[in-house]
């Protein structure tokens, strides 16, 4: 059955609606003065601290402020709760500041103008942070803050993260790693302690084989825990018994990739016990695990948890599922109840909402992973939208999107992908992009398509790709070196990896290494997989989208490959949006690129 696009749904769901509804939470902190989280709304695109206390919440922070940090460019633990309020960094000048819980006027804590912070903590009157100093080279290191000092807290290594004191005070730890390793690849786990006198010791190395750690914690007793991949999953492992060794866990990673700071998928209640998040078949799981070994589950209903606390009486969690967008929920520890305290509003009814079906598919040999939402009220084999997500060392998740309800709601099935480099299936899965990016990506891309279409579900004539950043090279690539797609549309996506390497940040300045090779050693092989070298094979229509402020992908790489389409007579537009950086946070912005994606391919259908 040939199946046509809905080009104007009865019941519309907007371009408007869909970004509305992607309003989102992070960092979520309890303490005995209540709950707090950071609240991200796409009408400004501002991100605020909300208090949650007596069943009322209120906005903490006063306009003129948006709480984001910067570095790493991906930021993260941009606040903290501290002394008698709050720490946050301002994302405007990347300033530490501090604000009394009764007081909306922040003061400030740094005024280093060429210094950036995140990640920040707050011990016994100071603030741990990792700090970004932009000098003749980018440095970072852990320091501690207070009124009119900075005290250095561990420097030498190329990057850090996590710091966490036990409670104590006697116990120092963070991750680090150098280059050209990159946190999900290898790591260290580093430790100080206090002598007699107060003065921290030189560091040690808690573990260090070829692993990467992240989320080091202490319990009550201050015992060290972290996640580990050691075993081919992030698990926890830690100080149990006397000896640094595994706790029993799934067999699943129990965290996504540390792309951002401030993370909080696990934590520990004991020598044998700890609450966490965990992956079955990319499906989120919430559950603690007891020191008899059995795990108590909670919250089936949602399929992704981040931001664990937890306090005697409550979890906390912010949590979405394939029929509600994020909401920060509170579990009755007792009798498992949720009750949801911010977000999670209906977006579709119920009945509307394209439910995710995980599949799994053969593609190069291998197997790969996504999620298959059939289109609204289709009755046959629909067209088709891929969705790669960026990193790509990153994930999609079984949750509401309103993106891609947007899609189903107009007759387009979608097949969102965790291809092959994507994390939670493991660290093999995860590192098997190594030196294969715009190879193994881009085959199972296309390999979706064809187990699809085989299965009638999808209509391969009209299958299109699209992807953000690291997603919208897979994009390229794809419609430069195969014949399956219709049209595609890349967003702030990567078309130059060697300019790419040369005007990328210091995170992300060995990462083309990892996934194609050295530049100079490997030059033919970027040759093969530079998608704006080969323009001249792209036969199909592509629109771009892309912000002028990118640090990451530059726009002039953008404009590049949309002249070089253009001079072979290819259909390609580009929208370009000031203000913006790398991934858009202006709802005017979103909409717009939404809106206009599926005008384009409609026109492409219709041609």
């Amino acid at each position: 059955m040939n199946v046509t696009p809905v080009s104007s749904p009865a019941a519309e769901f907007s371009a408007a609606q869909a970004v509305a509804a992607g309003t989102d939470f992070a960092e979520l902190k309890v303490s005995a003065d209540g709950l707090f989280w950071l609240e991200f709304r796409p009408a400004d695109g501002a991100c605020r601290i909300w208090h949650w206390l007596y069943c009322q919440a209120r906005c903490l922070t006063p306009d003129g402020f948006s709480v984001r940090s910067r570095v790493y460019e991906y930021g993260g633990g941009s606040f903290c709760l501290g002394g008698d309020g709050l720490v946050f960094v301002n994302e405007q000048d990347q300033q530490v500041y501090t604000q009394p819980l009764d007081d909306l006027e922040p003061r400030a804590l740094t005024q280093n103008a060429n210094c950036r912070y995140g990640d920040v903590q707050w011990h016994d009157g100071q603030v741990l942070a990792v700090e970004e100093r932009h000098a003749d080279q980018v440095e970072h290191r852990l320091v501690a803050l207070r009124d009119g000092g900075c005290e250095v807290l561990a420097e030498g290594a190329d990057f850090y993260a996590a710091p966490t004191v036990s409670g104590d005070g006697q116990r120092l730890a963070w991750i680090e790693w150098d280059r050209p390793a990159q946190p999900w690849t290898v790591t260290r786990l580093m430790c100080r302690m206090r002598d007699a006198s107060g003065h921290w010791l030189p560091a040690q190395c808690v573990a260090a084989a070829e692993e990467s750690l992240q989320q080091p914690r202490f319990d009550g007793e201050g015992r060290l825990y972290c996640l580990s991949d050691r075993n081919g999953f992030w698990q926890p492992w830690g100080e149990v018994d006397g000896q640094w060794q595994a706790m029993p866990a799934e067999q699943a990673d129990h965290a996504a990739a540390p792309w951002q700071l401030g993370t909080c998928t696990w934590l520990p209640l004991g020598p044998h016990s700890y609450l966490a998040s965990w992956f079955e078949n990319g499906f989120g799981q919430l559950g603690v695990r007891g020191a008899d070994g059995r795990t108590e589950r909670f919250a089936s209903a949602y399929t992704r948890f981040r931001n664990l606390a937890i306090d005697s009486d409550h979890l906390y969690a912010i949590a979405a599922s394939p029929i509600s967008p994020p909401a920060v929920i509170a579990i009755d520890r007792s009798n498992h109840e949720v009750r949801v305290l911010a977000g999670g509003a209906e977006v579709l009814p119920a009945d509307d909402v394209s439910l995710p079906q995980a599949f799994h598919y053969a593609s190069d040999g291998d197997q790969a992973h996504g999620f298959f939402y059939p289109a609204a009220r289709s009755q046959g084999a629909a067209p088709l939208v891929v969705f790669i997500h960026g990193g790509p060392t990153s994930a999609c998740y079984p949750v509401l999107d309103p993106r891609i309800q947007y899609w189903t709601q107009r007759g387009f099935a979608v097949a969102d992908l965790n291809y092959r480099g994507s994390t939670g299936y493991g660290r093999a899965y995860r590192q098997a992009l190594h030196l294969r990016w715009g190879e193994s990506d881009v085959a199972d891309a296309c390999a979706a398509v064809r187990h699809l279409a085989a299965q009638g579900l999808v209509d391969p004539r009209k299958a299109f790709i699209r992807g953000g950043s690291a997603g919208g090279y897979t994009t390229l690539c794809a419609l430069a070196f195969h014949d399956v797609f219709r049209a595609g549309a890349s967003l702030y996506g990567v078309s130059d990896p060697i300019a790419l390497g040369r005007a990328t940040h210091k995170f992300e300045g060995d990462y083309l290494d990892w996934l194609i090779g050295d530049p100079a050693l490997d030059a033919e092989r970027y040759r093969q997989r530079t998608p704006l070298l080969h323009a001249g094979q792209i036969r199909v229509p592509v629109i771009f989208f892309q912000g002028e402020l990118d640090a990451v992908v530059v726009p002039e790489q953008t404009r590049s490959m949309l002249a070089a389409l253009q001079a072979n007579g290819i259909e390609a537009q580009g929208h370009f949006y000031a203000g913006e950086r790398h991934g858009f946070r202006k709802a005017q912005n979103l909409a717009h690129a939404l809106e206009e994606e599926w005008k384009f391919y409609c026109r492409v259908l219709e041609g």
